[in-house]
């Protein structure tokens, strides 16, 4: 099994249960906060649905500037969140579908004013970021669900 394959099986298998839970959030909480310095539930929920598609089409380029998190746009409704989503995943399965082996044991980095911040193999970068980071926000989105007595669907086994 390629690498591209192993990261496309976990991120097959995980796909619906982001989706149940993006699916959770309710329509009239959308701008809710857990803190004053937290983000909003929606706009934690639009980050978790962008991101592997982000991550993937980042990992496209050998090289790209620091994420910009100062400006996280806030979704109008849960319907542009899941829609969101189910873009995000398709350009997953197209990216990963045309990254061999050789690209992603080479050299993935981010780049700021000609210096490099981080370097890593490109398959590294998509399994630490797209998906570990993923499954991270994930975790933090139950926190809001659950601070919203929402039940917080099952992500592995059986929930609280």
């Amino acid at each position: 099994m390629s690498i591209a394959e192993s990261l496309m099986a976990e991120f097959e298998a995980q796909v619906p249960v982001t989706r149940r839970f993006l699916e959770r959030l309710p329509e009239d909480k959308l701008a809710w906060k857990p803190h004053a310095k937290s983000i909003s539930a929606d706009q934690l929920a639009l980050h978790i649905a962008r991101v592997p598609g982000a991550i993937a089409l980042a990992a496209q380029q050998d090289s790209v500037p620091p994420p910009d998190f100062g400006n996280i746009p806030q979704p109008s409704s849960l319907r542009e969140i899941l829609t969101a989503h189910d873009e995000s995943a398709a350009i997953v399965r197209k990216t990963l579908s045309e990254i061999d082996n050789a690209r992603m044991q080479s050299t993935w980095r981010i780049v700021q004013n000609g210096k490099e911040i981080l370097a890593m193999p490109r398959g590294e970068f998509l399994r630490n970021i797209m998906l570990n980071h993923w499954y991270q926000h994930r975790g933090q989105f139950s926190v809001y669900l659950r601070l919203l007595n929402v039940p917080v669907p099952a992500s592995w086994g059986p929930r609280a």
